[in-house]
C-alpha cells in the first residue's frame, strides 16, 4: 500500500468518525434528557462506537465508488450506518460471550454494573442494561440510513438488503450459541463464521454501496465472490489473535474462547488432528471458566504441536488469494482495485 493510499485510508476514518460522533452524541443527549439516571447508558452508547477500524463503513463506500459512482458525504453517512451495525453485534456478543474487555475497556455489561448496585441483582439488570444499548445502536443504524440525505430510490434499492443483513447475523449468532461445548467440527465452525462475521462485516456492506449505486447483477456477484472469503479470512484471524495475539494490542482477554469452549475453526483443526491422549488433555481445559494461564499456555502448547495455527493460517492465505482473485474479475476502477486491495490485506494481516 502506498503513502497515498495509506493517508486516504485515516482521512476516510476521520470523516466516519466525524459523523458517528455528531450523530450518536445527539441521541445519547436525547436519552439521556428524559432522565438523569439514564447517563451510564448513553455513556455506554457513545462507549460502543468511540473506537474501531471502520471496515464495514469503507466497503460500504468501496461498494459504491466500485459502481462508478463519485465520493459524496450523504453516501459516508450511509456507510457510517454499518458501523452501528456493528457496534449492535459487538455489545450483544461481548454479552452472550460474557468478555471482560474490548479495545481495553470494560465491555457494556460490566461497566453498568456500577450503576446498579443497588438492584437485588446488579449483574442481571446490567446485562440487561447492556442489552438494550445494543437494541437502540441496531436502531440508530436503519435511523443514520435512512436520513443519510441519499435519494428516496436509491435508499428503496438497498433496504430489503438490511433484512437478510439482520437475519444473517442473528443466524450467525444463534449457530453460535447452538455449537458452544459441542464436539468441535470445522465445517460447522466455518459456517458460524460466514454468517455470524463474513457477511455483516465484508459482503453485506459492499452489495449495500453496490444497490445504493445500482450496481449491475454481475458486479454484485463479483461483491459476493470478493466479500466472502475475504470476511472469513477476517474472522479466522481473530480466532488466532484470541488466543495467541498480544492483549495490549487487540484489547481483548485471550482466554474468551477457550473457557467459553467457543466453535472456532482453530480449536476444530486442533481437534481434527488430535490423537487421544491430546482430545483427553484438551477435554480437561475446555470450558473451565476458572482456567489460569498455566492452562491457557497448555491449550497453545497442544496446538502448536499439531500445527493448527499453521493451518488457519493457511485458510486464512488461501480466501485472501480467492477474494483478490475475484477482485481482478470485476473490471473495477483503478482506485477501488486499489483500496479493495489494500482493504484485504489489511484485513487479513493484523494485530488486532
Amino acid at each position: 500500500m502506498t503513502v497515498t493510499e495509506r493517508w486516504e485510508s485515516v482521512a476516510f476514518r476521520a470523516r466516519v468518525d466525524e459523523v458517528l460522533r455528531r450523530f450518536v452524541a445527539d441521541e445519547a443527549d436525547l436519552l439521556a434528557a428524559v432522565d438523569p439516571a439514564l447517563g451510564p447508558v448513553a455513556e455506554q452508547v457513545e462507549a460502543a462506537v468511540a473506537v474501531g477500524k471502520r471496515l464495514r463503513a469503507a466497503f460500504c463506500y468501496w461498494g459504491w465508488r466500485a459502481a462508478r459512482q463519485l465520493d459524496s458525504d450523504a453516501l459516508v453517512r450511509a456507510a457510517a450506518s454499518m458501523e452501528l451495525v456493528h457496534a449492535a453485534a459487538v455489545v450483544h456478543d461481548d454479552l452472550i460471550d460474557d468478555s471482560p474487555l474490548r479495545h481495553g475497556r470494560p465491555t457494556a455489561h460490566v461497566a453498568l454494573v456500577g450503576s446498579v448496585r443497588h438492584h437485588p441483582r446488579p449483574a442481571d439488570a446490567a446485562r440487561s442494561l447492556a442489552m438494550l444499548v445494543g437494541d437502540l445502536l441496531m436502531s440508530l443504524a436503519g435511523q443514520l440510513f435512512a436520513t443519510s440525505g441519499l435519494p428516496a430510490a436509491y435508499l428503496g434499492r438497498a433496504r430489503p438488503l438490511w433484512a437478510a443483513l439482520a437475519r444473517d447475523l442473528v443466524a450467525g449468532e444463534c449457530l453460535e450459541i447452538l455449537h458452544t461445548g459441542t464436539g468441535p467440527d470445522t465445517a460447522a465452525s466455518l459456517k458460524v463464521i460466514r454468517y455470524k462475521t463474513a457477511k455483516y462485516t465484508v459482503e453485506q456492506p459492499l452489495l449495500i454501496g453496490g444497490a445504493l449505486a445500482g450496481a449491475s447483477e454481475r458486479l454484485r456477484e463479483g461483491y459476493s465472490a470478493y466479500g466472502l472469503p475475504l470476511g472469513e479470512a477476517f474472522q479466522l484471524r481473530d480466532d488466532l489473535l484470541g488466543l495467541f495475539g498480544d492483549t495490549r494490542q487487540t484489547g481483548k482477554a485471550n482466554s474468551d474462547d477457550v473457557r467459553g469452549h467457543r466453535p472456532t475453526a482453530l480449536l476444530a483443526e486442533t481437534w481434527r488432528i488430535a490423537g487421544p491422549d491430546e482430545r483427553e488433555r484438551l477435554r480437561g481445559l475446555l470450558g473451565r471458566h476458572d482456567l489460569d494461564e498455566e492452562g491457557l499456555e497448555a491449550v497453545r502448547e497442544v496446538m502448536r504441536r499439531l500445527g493448527a495455527p499453521d493451518r488457519v493460517e493457511s485458510m486464512i492465505a488461501a480466501r485472501v488469494d480467492e477474494a483478490l482473485g475475484a477482485l481482478l474479475e470485476w473490471d473495477a476502477p483503478a482506485p477501488a482495485a486499489a483500496a479493495l486491495t489494500a482493504l484485504a490485506h489489511s484485513a487479513a494481516v493484523r494485530l488486532s
